[in-house]
């Protein structure tokens, strides 16, 4: 493929679902237990992309699972900062006993949505990061300020685009809380993956793997952008 196409994976205890998932990825955003995974779902995940030729990332968010992380929490910088770096380690040390190396880091949920707006969050996640490895690639969203905090920290990121979800007028993401927000027609969220791919503005294009038929939204994904 001209694009990178990324998945957020080890959320789900359908083994079977995000095994299929798999398929179709370039690169897997794993869980790594703010929101969702623990360290079975961490090494069946980690494995599989391994096996499969995917690169592996970092999925923190704020630690929440019974809201899956999709609220925001009213934490200190220094607070998501520890979060973030502690949650990379966990996952890290999964890998890396599977001869894996995690190669980039997505905020999940509603940490990745309020850093779009909030430079001091932003910082604080990139400041994880960095604690952990210096060399490790972000990724937020696409235009958005976040990436140039992360920029101005000597960090590398990298702009996201979804294929799944609706926008803004303003170039951010359509609230869940609409029932519109999410896009589940494969055929609707492919020709979103190609003008995302066409506009040059993105380096990467995600579909979350909770997305009602994601699987058959991946595979129109890749099909189209294989052609671009």
């Amino acid at each position: 493929m001209a694009i990178d196409l990324n998945c957020d994976l080890g959320e789900l205890a359908d083994a079977a679902l995000e095994t299929a998932l798999m398929e179709y990825i370039t690169s897997a955003n794993i869980a790594c237990g703010g929101h969702a995974g623990d360290e079975a779902t961490m090494e069946r995940t980690a494995r599989l992309a391994l096996l499969r030729g995917v690169r592996i990332g970092a999925h923190p968010s704020y630690p929440d699972r019974a809201n899956f992380g999709r609220l925001e929490l009213p934490l200190a910088p220094a607070e998501i900062s520890l979060t973030v770096r502690l949650q990379i380690e966990r996952l890290d040390a999964v890998v890396r006993s599977l001869g894996g190396a995690i190669v980039h880091v997505k905020p999940h949920g509603a940490l990745y949505n309020v850093a779009v707006r909030n430079r001091e969050v932003a910082r604080a996640i990139g400041e994880g990061v960095a604690q952990w490895n210096p060399r490790a690639a972000l990724v937020g969203l696409a235009g958005s300020p976040m990436l140039d905090v992360w920029r101005g920290m000597g960090l590398a990121a990298l702009g996201e685009g979804f294929a799944d979800r609706r926008y803004e007028p303003d170039g951010t993401l359509r609230s869940r809380k609409f029932p519109d927000a999410l896009i589940t027609i494969p055929q609707e969220a492919a020709a979103q993956a190609a003008r995302l791919a066409r506009s040059g503005a993105v380096d990467t294009i995600c579909v979350h793997g909770d997305t009602p038929g994601a699987a058959a939204i991946l595979r129109a994904c890749r099909e189209a952008l294989l052609y671009q």
